[in-house]
């Protein structure tokens, strides 16, 4: 790929290759960035890096037998060889009856205005600044007594698709991090938290000193936990951990699962999974989203989908393949890389805020558990058992009143779901996200 070459050019390029190397159909993605980043800890610089790179990933079709292969090399001599080292892939393997690209009616037209491109590139003492600030800020916090530093990051990516059905369109998004780690305490009594925020403009990154200082006071706040008897109790979880019940749902709608029968909700398209003030929304078209996308893997228009209205599951996450293989229309989720086939994947994720404030939702519990860390991956997708490790706080009276470690959370989660109230502070801040939630009659397991 030359200097002045577009990677549309270059994808089309490699597919007249495929095309003529006997592929019957194919499609290429070209995912090419650059990204920088800097870290700090106690006042000192400890690493800047910067990179950048391009990965093409190449899907041939003979007849209803797939391949996929990649290359970082975009000369025309490796385009070469990759196109004809996909068609004799494609020989060998076995049909698939599902696979294929998407019909032309199904294709993205017209120009979407997201907003995912931050046009300026931050210098370097740019991002040096940002941690100073927010490492100063956490330490700077009464209790705290060491940091593990702070990081702060750029990132600009642009991918482009194209194939042999006509579609071949790109786009451009950006990145900005920041993040900090500080300890609190001393000796073996220490505890550690952090903050952290990601947007596609610079602009909406929240402050250094807002992220240093919640960091700290985190930190602070867990000193002295407490073991608890384990007891059936209502169950608060923190909008940083939230976000995984939604998580969890988006596994369990995942049209691969579903089309393989190994989801507790198989059965469950068009019924009640949560209350009727529950509604959780996928939106690729939300402006400035982290994971908002014009068009998905294969080139697919995207759009706002309502997964759960009402407490009712309306749709499953689906990409081409795993339509056919449950009869049934994409819903424009495919994901891509360059070196594996298309898949469902959800983009910006969450559950619509509810009415009360996160004190009111808590404020009738006389023993609960509030949950600020969750460890471990312990839930089971065919059954929905969900079991994982846990630390936050214990609430009384309505109110947290002392931090608690080392305890396990269980249930299942077809009963957590339709057992859930959701307050009214939904942030969009981890791509996936909800506001603070209550589910009643879990079993917090302690000493």
């Amino acid at each position: 790929m030359s200097q002045d070459e577009a990677p549309l050019d270059v994808l089309a390029g490699v597919i007249e290759r495929a095309k003529a190397a006997g592929a019957d159909a194919a499609d290429a993605v070209l995912v090419g960035g650059t990204a920088m980043s800097l870290s700090r800890r106690l006042g000192k610089p400890e690493n800047l890096t910067r990179s950048e790179a391009a990965d093409l990933g190449l899907r041939v079709l003979i007849g209803r037998r797939q391949a996929i292969v990649s290359s970082s090399d975009l000369s025309p001599s490796a385009m070469d060889e990759l196109a004809a080292r996909a068609v004799a892939m494609a020989g060998a393997v076995p049909e698939d009856p599902f696979c294929g690209l998407a019909e032309t009616d199904l294709l993205a037209a017209g120009e979407s205005d997201l907003d995912l491109c931050d046009t300026a590139e931050p210098p370097p003492e740019a991002l040096t600044e940002w941690t100073a600030r927010a490492e100063e800020a956490a330490l700077g916090v009464a209790g705290v007594t060491n940091s593990e530093g702070a990081e702060a990051g750029w990132q600009r990516f642009n991918v482009a698709l194209a194939a042999s059905n006509g579609f071949a369109r790109a786009y451009t998004t950006t990145r900005y991090s920041l993040s900090v780690a500080v300890l609190a305490g001393e000796g073996t009594a220490m505890e550690r938290d952090y903050d952290y925020a990601s947007t596609v403009h610079a602009e909406d990154l929240r402050s250094p000193e807002e992220i240093g200082r919640v960091a700290g006071e985190k930190a602070v706040a867990r000193l002295g936990p407490r073991k608890v008897a384990t007891a059936q109790v209502p169950v608060i979880y923190d909008p940083r951990v939230a976000g995984g019940i939604v998580r969890h749902l988006a596994g369990a709608i995942n049209g691969a699962a579903v089309a393989r029968g190994t989801t507790f909700l198989k059965e469950k398209l068009g019924a009640q999974i949560f209350p009727p003030a529950v509604t959780i929304v996928d939106d690729a078209l939300r402006r400035r989203g982290l994971r908002s996308k014009p068009f998905d893997g294969e080139g697919v228009a995207t759009g706002r989908h309502a997964v759960v209205e009402k407490g009712v599951l309306k749709t499953w996450i689906l990409d081409l393949r795993s339509a056919r293989q449950l009869k049934m229309k994409t819903t424009g989720h495919a994901a891509r890389g360059t070196s594996s086939p298309p898949s469902p994947g959800t983009t910006n994720l969450y559950l619509e805020p509810g009415a009360v404030t996160p004190e009111a939702l808590m404020a009738d519990i006389e023993a609960g558990f509030y949950v600020t860390e969750l460890i471990g991956f312990g839930v089971n997708g065919v059954t929905g058992d969900y079991s994982r490790g846990a630390g936050g706080f214990w609430i009384e009276n309505g109110e947290r009143a002392y931090p608690v470690s080392e305890v396990t959370v269980a249930g299942n989660l077809a009963d957590m779901f339709l057992g859930l109230t959701a307050a009214d502070d939904l942030e969009f801040r981890y791509g996936t996200d909800s506001p603070t939630l209550r589910i009643d009659g879990m079993t917090v397991a302690g000493q």
